[in-house]
């Protein structure tokens, strides 16, 4: 007899209860299981029974020979996965500035900053573990040691971690405060499609997880996070006399959202050139450009954002310090191309 939870449980923490027939009585206690259970080896489902996660009449059971009763109960759940505890991996890394506090990377295009799922290896915390060893901080977790901010995958740029817990409780305010009080900076340079009408500009948008694709930012009018990105047009793009194609933006933060400047930037109708979440539509302009700007563009694979400037307060000696980045060679590439149209 079933009780209503799933014949054969497929998600963690889900239950499988069954109440011994006649048929089954006197059989082994992992025999049994096996025969009901057809998502799961016998093998897998022993290893449950050691580890203690089968009852049978409400005891806990840890022997897979055990012999079941009639009408006995047998609950069998499947535990939450526990995740792996990141190593490290010997990841080249570009540091801008080291202390034994602090460290700053120049963070490439591609890399993950921490591990989660589909990126359990090859992340920056991996690298950063291989590199400093037992001295990142713990605050942020096995996961996340040292970790106080970061930036997408395919964004480039400049990023602090905490090597100690002093700093990163240090740090991690002053991400909090956004710089209203304090040195903290944040600037962006962004190559977006068309031009703003005006030179300058502020987002000032809530942003939430999109109903429609929760992999996705999308601007809200209730609820979601508050969220203002300042914006400034550095240079403008196309021929003279015609409409701007694209243009080269310095976007700062007042706060920290993810995919903030992505989806602020689409916002206003001038998403990222090579952003396929928030520009998609826009893949049509490639098409009508000359070469070599259209081979160039065609080729770029990724959002086309770089975090070249961070500046903050050292959390323990309270200097500012102030680091910016040269543009990566793929977005030198792509800024020269527009140069040249």
């Amino acid at each position: 007899m079933n009780d209503g939870t799933p014949d054969n449980p497929t998600e963690f923490g889900s239950d499988f209860t069954y109440q011994v027939e006649a048929d089954d009585a006197g059989k082994r206690l992992d025999a049994v299981l096996a025969s009901r259970l057809d998502t799961l080896s016998r093998n897998r489902i022993q290893a449950l029974i050691r580890s203690g996660d089968v009852t049978a009449g409400g005891r806990k059971i840890v022997e897979p020979k055990y012999r079941v009763n009639e009408g006995e109960v047998l609950t069998l759940v499947l535990p939450e996965p526990e995740e792996p505890e990141p190593q490290g991996e010997d990841i080249p890394l570009t540091i801008v500035y080291e202390d034994e506090h602090l460290i700053v990377i120049d963070k490439p295009a591609g890399l993950v900053v921490h591990p989660g799922p589909g990126n359990w290896t090859g992340t920056l915390v991996n690298a950063l573990i291989h590199h400093c060893g037992d001295s990142l901080s713990g605050v942020g977790g096995v996961k996340r040691p040292g970790i106080v901010h970061r930036i997408d995958k395919d964004t480039s740029g400049l990023l602090v971690v905490a090597k100690t817990d002093q700093a990163h409780q240090g740090l991690s305010a002053q991400f909090a405060d956004h710089g209203r009080t304090g040195p903290l900076e944040r600037a962006y340079s962004a190559l977006v499609w068309g031009a703003p009408s005006s030179l300058k500009g502020t987002v000032d948008a809530n942003l939430a997880r999109s109903q429609a694709n929760r992999q996705k930012i999308a601007v809200v009018k209730t609820a979601g996070r508050h969220a203002i990105t300042h914006w400034q047009v550095k240079e403008r793009f196309g021929p003279e006399g015609e409409p701007a194609v694209a243009s080269l933006i310095e976007c700062r933060l007042e706060t920290g959202r993810t995919h903030q400047i992505r989806v602020h930037m689409a916002h206003i109708g001038h998403p990222l050139i090579g952003d396929d979440d928030y520009g998609a539509g826009f893949k049509t302009k490639i098409n009508r450009l000359p070469e070599p700007l259209k081979s160039v563009v065609a080729g770029f694979h990724r959002q086309a954002l770089h975090a070249g400037l961070l500046a903050f307060a050292h959390p323990v000696t309270g200097e500012t310090m102030r680091f910016e980045s040269i543009y990566p060679a793929d977005f030198n590439e792509l800024l020269s191309a527009l140069r040249k149209f």
